[in-house]
């Protein structure tokens, strides 16, 4: 079986004949589009140096730009050409200039081989995007943008705001699901040969040529009529920070490539010596036989998007100056919240009273009642757990409770499910101490025996609702003490952050836990995520747990949470 690569380029064009030998020199037939705004003279020079290599051809050239249709446009033709001059090439990768492999590419071809009907593009709903930045989700398929956003940004925005005000609306073709993710890509011949040569192509083409960045929604969206089997994922590793924009790789970097296990990233930089000296050395990389797996690194992204958005603690500069708070404290004693643990867990409620002495009441913002200690239905100060009452005043409900319960420590579960207006002031409550197994409300969803596609649509919509509660308690203007880990974090280690909650609520002794709350079985918890995957969700809260194989990581290795004071 052999794999294709498309390569679009336009400027290094050294480095882009490098990585093109490279992948010719192995077996792969190699189709380049050089960007039409690159000189004759240099394009011309670029070519002959590759001469000498007959599985290496050069497609029809497009002024490219940035989130517009020549980039689908460039493609379309270099991938026609692949499929009609290498029969033998049955699947179809799609790289740039800057793509570097990380891998041998032998080890490619043996796992592609291994899944001859599978297809590797990140495709998902617009409704479950959470990585746009820009304003414009599904408007981005409803509205005409028909100007540059990086040349006439002006024009751009002023049409876009005509439009809004107009109320108009494009009309999507009949049939097609919008969908949206990385434009690098792995397609099989099948469905790549399906897509070019559907018969309502013109009519694809012609909408989205008026689609704000076409090639991270064009294949996206008709992959899904046209493919019996997508991994919606992509083979390969590329990282934007907080406005979009692409992290770029150097060669301090290289370690941190090595353990991502991917067979290509993007964005290199083309003076990254190091970096292209290791990976493109076909005796000495090291880099075989692993599953793809980008989240081993998503932590470290994570981390340095926290140090670059928020600055470090007690650091002043005009870019984040701190808010002064105002009032006089919103509750008169400490209190816990709890996100996720009752759903991890089928005896935490029980657990936390006997470990700590504090009340601990269920869900006390429950659709259906507040849910009191005991299962009672009133409480100290004649709060009712009748839900409209509650409702009526969430955040006043609450100052009540721990003002009625002074000298007695009170903690409640909280989750997506729940009543969210109370938010913002229990992150910037300074009695707060909250914490947060992010992601976990989908075990109860894996083990709800409901229809696949309600499932999807629930935990889309949870998983919604949570991310938008862990921006609030991610700001500045937090003063609660929180908490904050993935679930697959959570799991690996669960005796540290047990007993870090346990001493700050204030035990009754100073002992270290013996025992621990039961855990639920997560067996198939990960297959289970990425079925979510396959069928558009992107369930990007419950951190990196493993397709195949043990949840459970060794005890050695302790996680540590981020502590937001």
């Amino acid at each position: 079986m052999s794999v294709g690569v498309v390569m679009l380029v336009h400027a290094e064009l050294h480095r882009a004949e490098q990585l093109a030998r490279h992948w010719a020199e192995q077996g792969c037939p190699v189709v380049i589009h050089i960007d039409k705004r690159v000189s004759k003279d240099i394009s011309s020079r670029f070519i002959q140096k590759l001469a000498d290599l007959e599985n290496v051809l050069f497609s029809k050239r497009h002024a490219c730009e940035w989130g517009t249709w020549s980039l689908v446009a460039a493609s379309q033709d270099a991938s026609t050409l692949m499929l009609e001059k290498f029969p033998e090439v049955q699947h179809v990768y799609l790289a740039s200039g800057s793509c570097l492999p990380l891998r041998p590419v032998g080890d490619l071809q043996t796992y592609l081989a291994a899944r001859p009907n599978t297809d590797f593009i990140e495709s998902v709903t617009t409704e479950d995007v959470v990585w746009t930045v820009g304003g414009l989700d599904i408007e981005r398929f409803t509205l005409r943008f028909p100007f540059s956003w990086k040349r006439r940004r002006r024009l751009f925005d002023r049409y876009v705001a005509l439009q809004r005000r107009l109320g108009f609306k494009r009309r999507i073709p009949a049939g097609l699901v919008p969908h949206m993710g990385s434009q690098w890509w792995c397609l099989t011949r099948a469905t790549l040969t399906a897509i070019l040569e559907d018969p309502n192509r013109p009519v694809y083409d012609k909408y989205f040529e008026r689609v704000w960045i076409p090639d991270e929604s064009y294949y996206q969206t008709l992959v899904r009529l046209h493919s019996s089997q997508v991994e919606s994922r992509t083979l390969t590793l590329s990282k934007f920070d907080h406005q979009g924009k692409p992290h770029v790789f150097y060669d301090d970097h290289l370690q941190l490539l090595r353990r991502s296990d991917c067979f290509v990233a993007r964005k290199i930089w083309p003076h990254a010596d190091r970096l292209y000296e290791s990976f493109l050395d076909r005796k000495s990389n090291p880099m075989t036989g692993a599953e793809p797996n980008p989240g081993k690194i998503d932590r470290i992204f994570a981390k340095a998007l926290e140090r670059r958005v928020m600055g470090r603690e007690g650091l002043y500069m005009q870019s984040r100056m701190p808010g002064h708070g105002k009032g006089n404290g919103k509750t008169s004693a400490g209190y816990s919240v709890f996100e996720g643990f009752a759903d991890l867990y089928e005896d935490f409620e029980p657990w936390l009273v006997r470990v700590s002495g504090a009340r601990v009441h269920g869900h006390l913002y429950a659709p259906e009642r507040a849910e009191f200690a005991g299962g009672q239905t009133a409480y100290s100060g004649a709060l009712t757990d009748h839900a409209k009452l509650r409702d009526y005043n969430p955040c006043g409900f609450l100052t009540s409770l721990i003002w009625n319960t002074r000298g007695e420590r009170q903690c409640f579960m909280f989750g997506p499910r729940d009543n969210q207006e109370i938010n913002w002031m229990i992150a910037t409550d300074p009695n707060a101490q909250i914490s947060v197994i992010a992601g976990a409300w989908a075990v109860s969803l894996f083990r709800a025996n409901k229809p696949f596609d309600e499932i999807r649509r629930t935990a889309a919509r949870l998983q919604k609702i949570e991310a938008e509660h862990l921006s609030i308690l991610r700001t500045q203007h937090v003063k609660a003490r929180v908490r904050i880990w993935t679930m697959a974090d959570f799991v690996e280690s669960q005796l540290e952050p047990l007993q870090a909650i346990i001493d700050e609520i204030g035990p009754r002794d100073h002992r270290r836990l013996t025992d621990l709350p039961k855990l639920r079985d997560l067996t198939g918890f990960g297959q289970f995520l990425q079925n979510l995957k396959n069928q558009g969700m992107n369930p990007h809260l419950m951190g990196d747990f493993p397709v195949n194989g043990p949840v459970d990581a060794p005890a050695d290795r302790p996680k540590r949470p981020y502590l937001v004071k």
